[in-house]
């Protein structure tokens, strides 16, 4: 089904499901601190996911409905179907809406299964992309966002470069205020030797960006499902160490990973650095409480 692009929350239903149905209410869900979630019920008694925000906002929604709809093309792994995106000038609001998921029980082997869909996915070809920016493999179509803080995803002939230029750069200097005369030079010296510390993958991989154990829920199918993505192509090893930042899977789902993308022996070196990219960003976005994190990582490396 095409994403439909519409111009009220009404327009939205009834270009999808014709107009004899309509919300008869709403109800909040968890959905994140960036936007506000509601549980749309149908006079049919079908129920759809909605995000909203203000409309001047509408940029989010239009970047994650691309991320989805580009997870939910691998066919891999569980991903909610992207319905309609669009603004509602009479509510003041830009909205998503998805299908919604009702949670199921977990699978006995849910971990391991997980862990074999997420490297499935990135093992998904990404040749269409590279073809498309003269053989830069790494970057995404657009633009989007980590939490609330802009991405960026310019294509890039390799991952290095990619993760300097994209991820660590714009970070650190939206991060300056915070730093020492001391931090400011182990930036510099970290960027300007990153090839140094980060390895160029055997394969772009397309991942999810933001995969935190918030963004992957058990489906209906009693699978994980994996949402709020920040999408990009890039090294796999980067999307291991998100996992991990804050507590980490069980053991199974890494084993089972590492039987379709073994687990270079020299990734456990790397993982703090590629998560220095999402603690630069926690310290951007919410303050000083995540400077020591920030320093912690750098004296490791520089």
């Amino acid at each position: 089904m095409e994403i439909i692009n519409a111009n009220s929350l009404v327009e939205a239903i009834t270009t999808l499901f014709g107009e004899n149905l309509r919300i008869v209410s709403k109800r909040p869900v968890h959905g994140g601190d960036i936007n506000e979630s509601y549980c749309l019920s149908l006079s049919d008694g079908s129920a759809l996911f909605m995000k909203c925000n203000a409309i001047k906002n509408l940029s989010f929604f239009e970047a994650e409905a691309s991320g989805l709809e580009a997870l939910r093309e691998a066919d891999v792994i569980g991903v909610p179907k992207v319905l309609a995106i669009g603004t509602d000038k009479k509510q003041g609001i830009s909205f998503l809406l998805m299908e919604y998921l009702e949670s199921g029980a977990k699978l006995t082997r849910y971990w391991e299964i997980f862990g074999r869909e997420l490297a499935a996915l990135h093992r998904a070809d990404c040749a269409e992309f590279a073809e498309a920016n003269q053989g830069r493999p790494y970057g995404f179509t657009q633009d989007n966002y980590i939490g609330a803080s802009p991405q960026i995803n310019t294509p890039q002939e390799n991952w290095v470069t990619f993760f300097r230029e994209c991820r660590l750069l714009p970070q650190f200097r939206m991060a300056e205020r915070y730093f020492d005369s001391k931090m400011r030079r182990q930036c510099t010296k970290l960027v300007d030797h990153l090839d140094s510390y980060l390895t160029e993958p055997k394969f772009p991989s397309l991942i999810h960006g933001d995969l935190w154990s918030g963004n992957a829920i058990c489906g209906p199918n009693g699978k994980a499902w994996i949402l709020d993505p920040a999408v990009y192509i890039g090294h796999y090893e980067a999307e291991l160490a998100m996992t991990e930042l804050f507590g980490g899977n069980p053991d199974s789902f890494y084993q089972a990973y590492n039987e379709v993308i073994p687990i270079d022996s020299g990734y456990r070196d790397r993982r703090d650095l590629y998560n220095l990219y999402h603690m630069l960003n926690h310290l951007n976005l919410f303050g000083a409480t995540y400077l020591g994190s920030v320093q912690r990582i750098l004296n490791r490396y520089v």
